[in-house]
């Protein structure tokens, strides 16, 4: 896969889904070199990078620029309208587009906001890990997945951005294929887009002539210097609250207590000190975050990226897991280790596209590993550890299924 031309050099990361198969590959990639000239699995051409000094870099490089659309097989497909209303987001633009998109957004996604989300997420963790407690009775194994990764993230961006109760069925229904378009196909993606994206701009509409207190609101309100976000900007920050705030938040639960199952030594270790919780979230995010690489940029002009001269115009995507594996940058980083210093790691990227929802993200991570660590003393693997496998994707980096004993 590092050749000069692109070709099959062997296995690809975004297909594999065996135990650590996708970490293997970006090793064995890591090894062969900096970056590396790929076929994806759509069949597109693009430059991969392993190497967490060049990631890093080049995530703030403005030779750099978000593009190579062709790797989303469902985007093109899509009518121009339906297109516009669900990609015109600060995730896929630069320059002066993204800084007003990222300053309008930020002055409504505030720290209050999140803090005001605290008591929410405590009762949503409590009310599922109840009924996941309730099913699990006699030792039956519950999958952490279903019961806890996925529905709570979900149920705190209803909370977040103004879904009302009556709406959260068909939302989340729209949710599973927007998120998970090669698993359910074309049809099921442009239903369910289009159902979202229809009932979004009626909720917009909504929250026009009758402001709320959520963050659907503060947006429509964001002013910069008399500007303010389109309705389709609006429609896509929608959008990317599901996509990117949801899928990432359950692939860093389930990650992250799959690695502590592996580990019952850091499972102790973070027991008897719980003050360690934050700096285990940050190591969760190193060792196995939930992104696998970068959505794709453009160079706009030749660049060398470790002596190796990637060309204009090129696809570029930053290998995140394999950078936070680099041994340069952390050394023994295969292994799980909650007491390292993580700080630099690239679970949430680097530079102008940092992800915007961290802050929330930590914030329901820490309520539902503390809350698990609490209530359930005996959580141990229901399956062997060679029996969990991941589901494949080209950006994304989650668990299919995670079957634990609670008691």
């Amino acid at each position: 896969m590092s050749d000069s031309t692109p070709g099959d050099a062997g296995p690809d990361p975004f297909t594999a889904v065996l135990r650590d198969e996708r970490h293997r590959i970006y090793a064995e990639l890591a090894a062969e070199g900096p970056v590396h000239r790929i076929t994806t699995p759509t069949g597109a051409q693009a430059w991969l990078v392993t190497d967490y000094a060049e990631a890093k870099a080049l995530l703030a490089d403005p030779r750099l620029v978000k593009g190579g659309w062709e790797f989303g097989a469902y985007a093109a497909e899509l009518p121009e309208d339906v297109a516009r209303g669900i990609h015109t987001s600060m995730l896929n633009s630069d320059g002066p587009t993204h800084t007003r998109l990222r300053k309008l957004v930020l002055s409504a996604f505030t720290r209050r906001r999140v803090e005001k989300l605290t008591p929410t997420i405590r009762r949503l963790t409590d009310d599922l890990l109840t009924v996941a407690a309730a099913e699990g009775e006699g030792a039956k194994p519950v999958d952490l997945i279903s019961a806890l990764a996925y529905p709570l993230p979900l149920g705190v961006i209803c909370e977040l951005i103004g879904i009302p109760d009556e709406d959260r069925t068909a939302f989340r229904a729209w949710t599973t294929p927007t998120v998970s378009p090669g698993i359910h196909g074309f049809e099921a993606f442009r239903e369910a887009v289009t159902s979202l994206l229809a009932f979004s701009r009626e909720l917009i509409a909504k929250r026009r002539n009758d402001p709320q207190d959520d963050l659907l609101s503060d947006l429509i309100a964001a002013r910069d210097e008399g500007a303010s976000l389109t309705e389709d900007e609006l429609t896509s920050m929608i959008f990317l609250l599901v996509i990117a705030g949801h899928e990432t938040t359950v692939n860093l639960i389930g990650n992250g207590v799959r690695a502590l199952l592996a580990r019952p030594d850091q499972l102790a270790l973070l027991r008897e000190r719980p003050e360690l919780l934050d700096p285990a979230i940050e190591e969760f995010l190193r060792h196995d975050g939930p992104v696998q690489t970068t959505l794709p940029y453009r160079t706009l002009e030749a660049v060398d990226v470790g002596g190796v001269k990637v060309p204009a115009g090129a696809v570029v995507l930053v290998a995140l897991m394999a950078a936070n594996r680099d041994p340069e940058q952390f050394p023994g980083g295969t292994a799980l280790d909650i007491t390292r210093d993580t700080r630099s790691h690239l679970g949430f990227g680097y530079g102008i596209h940092y992800c915007v929802g961290a802050p929330l993200a930590r914030v329901e991570a820490r309520i539902v590993f503390r809350a698990l660590l609490d209530r359930f003393p005996g959580l141990r693997p229901a399956v062997p550890e060679e029996g969990l496998t991941r589901t494949p994707s080209m950006i994304m980096n989650g668990l299919t299924v995670l079957p634990v004993h609670l008691r």
